[in-house]
């Protein structure tokens, strides 16, 4: 009992900071407080921010292990999916009006998983191992799905009409929020129901079950969720730092979607790094895979319709040099996973294409 409480600290220090938080803690934020309190209070904020995200994580993984691949995987991914629209919500709702910050995230997620983690992942990989392997079919049938809402939803909206205020229509809106939700949810049914042998290695046995830890499907259910609740009701605190940060710094606007980004998938690109270092590629490729997927699909509908409700506007295409980086890397993608092998040069060539899109924010 004392292990098991000393491994969850985490939710009464989670418990603790909102109610700093919400009783004066986002208004010293807001107004009151010099540079070094400012800070201070700032890195406690996100540190217990991100323990929290590495407990969502955590027992995420568990599950993951208990149910097996692909539910285990879709798990992971759809909980920390889950934040990342929490965040953007938190952040839109939060300052200054920021139209593009649902694109700049959505984007960010693109860049950083299939250039930067994906790109670290098969280098470091391909290093030990030399050659990996993966399930072809599966990353298939995810680049079926991505490339697609990837092209429809950013960059689709630049070359269709507009309202005064610079919003998509109500066609295209509702054309992009059903499509993302149907072709999401006929991939779901792939993935788990009919097709659910294209998202495992079945040359492979992991014998993760051994490694289960032994606290039941249910505990580890309701953990999930309180933590998940703790992280929705830090999210609005968080994004005044974000948002100030950005200002004061006079940083590009799209840093703000990758710091968001990042915050959130810095957990999960540790877990599918690791799955790639033991030489389980499948596993990892699902978790990056199944990130830029979901971020798309549910992001899209989610600030869309959050965007109606407050009517706040909203901005989902790409700049030109931005859009040419989303090609790049979509191409990239298709040809590194065409073969069902992978190597170093794959993932060196995927990290250059990260760092242009580094410089080309910047510059």
């Amino acid at each position: 009992m004392f292990k098991l409480l000393k491994q969850e600290y985490t939710m009464p220090v989670g418990i603790l900071a909102i109610i700093f938080f919400q009783l004066i803690g986002d208004e010293l934020l807001s107004n009151g407080l010099s540079p070094a309190p400012y800070m201070l209070t700032t890195g406690i904020l996100f540190y217990v921010a991100m323990t929290t995200i590495f407990a969502v994580v955590r027992h995420s993984d568990v599950l993951a292990i208990k149910l097996g691949d692909p539910f285990g995987t879709l798990i992971l991914t759809l909980s920390v999916i889950l934040l990342e629209v929490i965040m953007i919500s938190s952040v839109m709702l939060t300052g200054e009006s920021n139209p593009v910050l649902a694109r700049d995230t959505m984007f960010a997620v693109v860049m950083a998983v299939l250039n930067g983690f994906v790109g670290i992942t098969l280098l470091i990989g391909g290093m030990k191992y030399h050659t990996q392997t993966y399930n072809l079919e599966g990353l298939k049938a995810y680049l079926v799905a991505i490339i697609p809402l990837a092209m429809l939803s950013l960059v689709l909206p630049n070359f269709t009409s507009m309202d005064a205020f610079g919003n998509m229509s109500a066609i295209l809106t509702w054309t992009l929020v059903l499509a993302s939700i149907a072709l999401y949810a006929l991939f779901l049914f792939i993935q788990t129901r009919s097709h659910t042998h294209f998202f495992i290695d079945a040359d492979r046995n992991d014998n993760r079950d051994s490694q289960c830890p032994p606290q039941s499907g249910t505990y580890h259910t309701i953990m999930l969720v309180g933590y998940l609740v703790v992280v929705i009701l830090l999210a609005k605190s968080l994004a005044i730092p974000i948002n100030d940060g950005i200002t004061e710094l006079g940083a590009p606007a799209a840093l703000g979607g990758l710091v968001v980004a990042l915050i959130i998938l810095a957990p999960e690109a540790v877990g599918a790094i690791k799955a790639a270092v033991s030489n389980h590629l499948q596993r990892a490729m699902n978790l990056f895979f199944g990130s830029v997927l979901a971020s798309i699909a549910l992001t899209v509908p989610a600030v869309l319709l959050i965007s109606t409700i407050i009517n706040e506007p909203i901005r989902l295409g790409l700049e030109p040099a931005e859009m040419v980086l989303l090609v790049a890397t979509l191409l990239m993608t298709s040809v590194s996973f065409s073969s069902g092998r992978t190597n170093s040069l794959n993932g060196a060539t995927h990290l250059i294409l990260f760092f242009a899109y580094l410089i080309l924010m910047f510059d």
